[in-house]
């Protein structure tokens, strides 16, 4: 049996996985943002207490930012501010005495999505979408991450009058005055400017997928994240706008693209860590 632990800007979500099969699982308030690295740390641990049990061989983490995974330091998470250099993988296995793997929650949402797919691809991208923009890659089955784990931080490239996390992200609705939940309720309602809305952030969205196809050249592509739930909405301008900004249709034609906006696959990527 193996605890998985997805970190996030809102959600902290952890759980018991056996195989491929999350049979326990509970989530909680991610930290306050005024809290110090020791009461962050403090609050995990509570949490793993209310899961954790004797059958556990092993942690797995996924983080929101960048991680060295070979010594499981985490670095300057930007929706955690006391997180700037944290020695996660040091503090878990110190307290717990359990093989601990800690690594970008992106990587983990690829890794658990690619387990879910009923055939492999040579070339796995997964793109996040929820209070940052993150993307993972599976290559050969294997997690392509880089020297510093950031082989995927995307949304950090320059964007309009910023860069692509805040036109891909939670953070272009709160620029507009609304939170993503409060967009699609309109949205259900026939809103028109909610609409109107989503159809901008699928253009935003559709630019930013062109720039990951250039980049990686996938044979699959997964989208996931609290606002994958919403694509009824921003697909088809993310389509239109995709197919604009990419210059090879024949390969789009051959794209396979999913949408997976259950909360449990990173916890099930976490738990694939080695």
């Amino acid at each position: 049996m193996i605890l998985g632990i997805d970190i996030g800007g809102t959600t902290i979500n952890l759980g018991l996985v056996e195989g491929k099969e999350i049979i326990k699982k509970i989530s909680v308030p991610s930290f306050s943002k005024g809290a110090t690295q020791e009461e962050t740390l403090i609050y995990l641990y509570s949490k793993i207490s209310q899961i954790i049990n004797p059958e556990v061989e092993r942690i797995g983490v996924g983080v929101p930012t960048l991680v060295d995974s070979a010594k499981g330091i985490v670095y300057n998470a930007a929706n955690i501010p006391s997180w700037d250099v944290v020695p996660l993988k040091e503090k878990m296995e110190f307290r717990y005495h359990l093989p601990t793997a800690i690594n970008n929650d992106a990587n983990c949402f690829v890794l658990g999505a690619a387990a879910r797919l009923p055939k492999e691809h040579s070339m796995v991208v997964g793109i996040t979408l929820g209070t940052g923009t993150g993307v993972g890659i599976v290559a050969d089955g294997n997690l392509l991450v880089g020297a510093n784990c950031g082989a995927g931080e995307m949304g950090s490239i320059a964007y309009g009058d910023d860069i692509y996390e805040t036109y891909c992200s939670k953070k272009f609705f709160t620029d507009r005055g609304t939170t993503p939940f409060d967009a699609f309720t309109a949205a259900e309602a026939g809103d028109a400017a909610a609409l109107g809305l989503f159809r901008e952030f699928g253009g935003h969205l559709g630019r930013f997928l062109a720039a990951v196809l250039y980049a990686y050249d996938p044979d699959c592509l997964i989208i996931g994240g609290g606002l994958s739930q919403s694509s009824k909405y921003f697909k088809e301008s993310m389509m239109l706008s995709l197919k604009e900004n990419y210059m090879y249709p024949n390969l789009l034609e051959k794209l396979e693209l999913h949408v997976m906006p259950d909360a449990d696959i990173p916890l099930l990527g976490a738990s694939l860590l080695k």
